[in-house]
């Protein structure tokens, strides 16, 4: 036993972080839980461009447990990596639906994708653009980065719908979905005010109970499934069906998407989790970066979109998660959920929505870091909060608070407390708005 715990130390440096092998296992599941809704919502979405969707749940879950793997062990970080909501959207309806563009062909931008991440990786190119990124910002990123994470989780419940008449609206608040979910939050918060490290879980397992008395789920017919074969997507590349042209815009739009993503997410999580070094760096970023580059390539071979961070990591270390532990235990429930999906497919949105609400409260913390009497600080700050949820995109917030930013310094005669590399950024994502 000592033995055991020593090997656990020496690897994850678990007193150092003030955790133990309990507590990230917990951390690990409550995250597998929490974003375990990916392996139905990524598959479905995929499978639209007429892709095998039983392949797609393995290779779905192949994926997530290579980035995770790769990128918490190489960085020591709790973080869970797996192929992203936005970029599988963006793949199935504007490039293969829309554009016409074949699959294989998509996937192939994709491959590219991570190949050139793992060369910005490797040459510090990404760490590089982190550190770039001011104080301020990075707490306006870990707020926004909480809002849009309740946001996502207020929507999946119908508490937030669209409307005709204004573009968002209140949804029915006496739905039974509704009630659960606010049951839940009241739990949650219940159990983390008594300093309850298993609040997050146990948050999920009643709202799950709540949801199958009420009919909102059901048990499924069976528990154990083999997992189905990936033959007939993995290893597709193609370039037919497409110009240079396209090609390259394509491959942009996953580069900077996936990248300002992954970095937002993983900018938020380490400020929840105090994982910032005293001179502002993100302990093991290059590592998790790599796990991001990595997942990408190894997905694109299996047969899936682009692989990044996943802020449903937030609920991991908001249950206690500091090390890569936790994400090796994230990675065995996706290694449990090949042959026991049934089961985990079984978890509705009303047992996750109130762990990603209370998530986001506790992600807004470092919002009263921000000095919002200098207004060079204030208006990008709030514009980085506020467009995430509301373009419903990490990296949009990041492109107005960079943009933004650089621009209040810069005509305002403090433009010396940016760095080149923000202007870049800056102007990188200028052009993207007025060429792309």
């Amino acid at each position: 036993m000592t033995e055991k715990k020593n090997f656990f130390e020496r690897t994850f440096k678990l007193s150092r972080y003030d955790t133990s092998v309990k507590q990230e296992a917990i951390a690990g599941m409550t995250t597998f839980m929490t974003m375990s809704y990916i392996l139905v919502v990524v598959p479905q979405t995929l499978a639209k461009t007429g892709m095998d969707y039983a392949g797609l749940f393995t290779a779905v879950t192949i994926a997530t447990i290579i980035g995770t793997l790769v990128g918490g062990l190489c960085s020591n970080l709790p973080i869970a990596l797996a192929p992203g909501l936005g970029l599988s959207a963006y793949f199935t309806y504007s490039v293969v639906i829309s554009m016409g563009v074949p699959w294989q062909t998509a996937l192939t931008a994709v491959f590219v994708e991570g190949i050139i991440f793992i060369i910005l990786t490797l040459t510090n190119v990404r760490e590089a653009i982190v550190n770039a990124i001011p104080q301020p910002l990075r707490y306006a990123i870990s707020a926004g980065v909480g809002m849009f994470i309740a946001f996502i989780g207020l929507s999946n419940v119908g508490i937030v719908v669209q409307s005709d008449s204004t573009p968002l609206a209140l949804g029915n608040l006496v739905s039974v979905e509704a009630a659960i979910t606010v049951a839940g939050v009241f739990i949650v918060g219940i159990l983390l005010v008594k300093n309850k490290n298993y609040a997050m879980l146990a948050g999920i397992a009643v709202c799950t109970a709540l949801a199958l008395i009420f009919g909102v789920c059901a048990l499924p017919d069976r528990i154990v499934a083999l997992p189905a074969s990936i033959g007939e997507i993995a290893f597709q590349f193609s370039f037919e069906g497409i110009g240079i042209g396209n090609f390259i815009g394509i491959l942009f739009t996953f580069l900077f998407v996936d990248m300002f993503d992954t970095l937002g997410t993983l900018m938020g999580v380490a400020e929840k989790g105090n994982m910032v070094e005293k001179d502002g760096t993100i302990r093991g970023i290059k590592g998790a970066l790599m796990g991001d580059a990595i997942g990408t390539t190894a997905g694109a071979l299996l047969g899936v979109s682009t692989v990044g961070a996943y802020v449903e990591s937030a609920s991991g270390i908001a249950a206690g998660g500091r090390t890569a532990l936790t994400s090796v235990f994230t990675a065995l429930g996706f290694g449990l959920a090949i042959f026991l999906g049934p089961i985990f497919m079984m978890v509705p949105s009303v047992a996750t929505s109130p762990v990603l609400i209370v998530v986001g409260v506790m992600m807004a913390q470092p919002v009263t870091k921000i000095d919002f009497r200098d207004y060079t600080i204030a208006i990008p700050c709030f514009l980085a909060m506020v467009m995430m949820p509301l373009s419903y995109s990490i990296a949009e917030g990041i492109s107005f608070g960079c943009i933004s930013y650089a621009v209040l310094k810069l005509l305002t005669g403090r433009g010396k407390e940016c760095s080149i590399t923000l202007y870049i950024l800056a102007a990188a994502f200028l052009c993207k708005y007025i060429f792309l």
